[in-house]
């Protein structure tokens, strides 16, 4: 059960219902376990818009692909069930193997680096470093970090605060995986 409250959206007050209706013209998937958490504080909910604007801002120079690979490989890498799964799916959804990816070296920049921030922030290496400024600019590498900052808040209130898995979610678990206790 979620330690955090949860809202449903029968029972949104208008700004609540414009919030929604703001992140639904950003992006038409439903409204999740996670969002449904956040939509009970308003500031908290708004917050969380923002990682659709970073998304906005980098897909059209990595790929909506990439947005997906870079957000699974963060929050497999945090052990956020919620969000991994989520982004896996996508992967899934669209053909592409989340254990075994055919990638571009600059997906694969992005995977490891994903990886990378979640599980040792203060050990990358100045040679990855090397590679991330060959790849992309300073103001570049600013977005991506700040989206994967957006990402990691994302994994700590649904891992941290218990938000449930939305059921159409649970047949994306990796073969082998049991559910989250």
């Amino acid at each position: 059960m979620t330690f955090l409250p949860m809202t449903t959206l029968d029972n949104l007050g208008p700004e609540a219902s414009a919030a929604v209706a703001r992140r639904l013209a950003s992006d038409d998937s439903p409204i999740g376990a996670l969002e449904s958490t956040l939509l009970a504080n308003l500031p908290s909910f708004a917050a969380h818009l923002q990682w659709y604007a970073l998304r906005d801002e980098i897909a059209p120079w990595i790929g909506e692909r990439a947005v997906s690979l870079f957000s699974y490989a963060i929050s497999d890498e945090n052990a956020s069930e919620v969000c991994a799964l989520h982004f896996r799916k996508i992967l899934v959804d669209s053909g592409d193997d989340p254990d075994r990816p055919e990638v571009t070296e600059t997906e694969q920049l992005l995977i490891d680096w994903g990886r990378l921030i979640v599980r040792s922030p203060h050990a990358i290496a100045d040679e990855f470093y090397d590679r991330l400024e060959a790849a992309f600019s300073p103001e570049r590498r600013l977005t991506l970090l700040a989206f994967a900052g957006q990402m990691i808040a994302a994994n700590l209130i649904a891992t941290v605060g218990r938000v449930p898995l939305d059921a159409a979610l649970a047949s994306y678990r990796k073969p082998g995986n049991r559910p989250s206790v």
